[in-house]
């Protein structure tokens, strides 16, 4: 077997079971091995460390499939892996019936660079390192095997796949498309999911529980959603008495969506739903300007920082948006804040938000914090894995 030998006290991360291995940290490849393939880690003083996908045009050099140095990496060891995350998800009550929900999460499932979610019976799947790339059959087969699902989508897609040396791939890799447009039943609410061209891999499962809180908090108040995409925190706050949603993005197709996904709860009151294409933030400065306030703001913009050499722009345009969203909350507002950019941590998000409150000259306090559902775990070893973070805070 390869060998991916780390320079003299490069292997502490390891020890503290971090799965990843940066460039930096290496010191030589003893042998030969292609993108993808399982690699013996080993310290400067020869001793054996894990097991992991060599990927030699990306910073992480190498990703940890197992940190017992004499584990087998095949096929058997996949069905393993994916049998056991999907286990997982039915601990937490609240995960068993759901039609929407994240199967595979990354590392934190200890399958680096796969991404799976279930749509009904329909897996979307995303490869986004070289080790996951090489092991698709694999992945695909123990998928189907847990699940049962008869069809699995590929939308390995995503930017990052490029810093691996890997081409963007799309298509069906088990069964065939459906007749209509996939649909999901969450919280009492249905909504489309476009697994070929929606954001991820269709949907925002990881908002789930914080869209469900929205429900909980709506009741006679006045909603402004902003970065709506397909509405699902504005059907939410509707199903919760909301006297108004204001819903705003930049995008058309995905406001269509929207209210076609209102249309299909007729238990919702539509006369209370306004669907706005614009810019946020032009928008929320022409409304501070004119006056117009709420009692309950919603901000969940994309990810400003895709990397922590971002960061800095990032936190500008944070704070922004979260003053705007302070000045525009009534007295004893709520104000639900997120931050996807895995390069802002969550102290630097809250500081960004107490920055704002200032520079708005709101008195605030946090009332919760919020993260991704709990079918989006985060192993205790792999901090990167909290990249959702969010605030609940009221303005008095």
């Amino acid at each position: 077997m390869t060998q991916l030998i780390l320079l003299p006290g490069k292997d502490r991360s390891l020890a503290h079971r971090h799965p990843w291995i940066f460039a930096g940290s290496v010191d030589r490849l003893n042998g030969r091995a292609r993108p993808g393939d399982t690699v013996d880690v080993v310290a400067a003083n020869g001793r054996p460390l894990a097991r992991a996908a060599f990927s030699p045009e990306s910073k992480i050099r190498g990703r940890v499939w197992s940190f017992d140095p004499e584990e087998v990496v095949d096929d058997a060891f996949f069905k393993r892996r994916v049998a056991a995350a999907v286990e997982r998800r039915t601990i937490l009550p609240e995960l068993r019936e759901q039609e929407g929900l994240r199967l595979i999460h990354g590392e934190s499932d200890g399958l680096p660079g796969v991404v799976a979610d279930r749509y009904g019976d329909t897996i979307v799947l995303q490869l986004t390192s070289a080790g996951a790339d090489k092991w698709r059959k694999a992945i695909v087969g123990a998928l189907h095997k847990a699940t049962g699902c008869p069809r699995i989508y590929e939308r390995s897609d995503v930017n990052v796949r490029r810093l691996e040396g890997l081409e963007p791939t799309t298509g069906w890799l088990l069964g065939e498309a459906p007749d209509e447009r996939l649909t999901i039943v969450e919280n009492g609410v249905r909504m489309k999911v476009d697994i070929v061209a929606g954001h991820k891999t269709g949907f925002y499962l990881d908002q789930r529980d914080n869209r469900l809180m929205t429900r909980d908090l709506a009741a006679g108040r006045a909603v402004l959603n902003c970065f709506c995409y397909t509405g699902g925190f504005s059907l939410q706050a509707l199903a919760g008495g909301a006297t108004s949603v204001l819903s705003i993005d930049s995008s058309g197709p995905a406001l269509a969506t929207g209210a076609e996904n209102l249309a299909l709860n007729p238990q919702l009151d539509a006369s209370r739903a306004e669907w706005r294409e614009a810019d946020v933030f032009n928008d929320l400065r022409a409304m501070k300007n004119s006056g117009q306030r709420f009692d309950l703001i919603i901000l969940d913009p994309p990810k400003f920082a895709p990397s922590a050499s971002h960061a800095d722009s990032a936190a500008r345009a944070y704070k922004d948006i979260n003053v705007l969203g302070f000045r525009l909350l009534n007295p004893g507002g709520l104000l639900m804040t997120y931050s996807c950019s895995g390069g802002i941590g969550p102290e630097h998000f809250q500081q960004i938000v107490a920055d704002a409150a200032v520079d708005a000259q709101r008195d605030a306090r946090i009332l919760r914090r919020l993260a991704a559902s709990p079918d989006h775990p985060v192993a205790l070893h792999f901090s990167e894995g909290e990249y959702l973070k969010g605030l609940l805070c009221q303005a008095d």
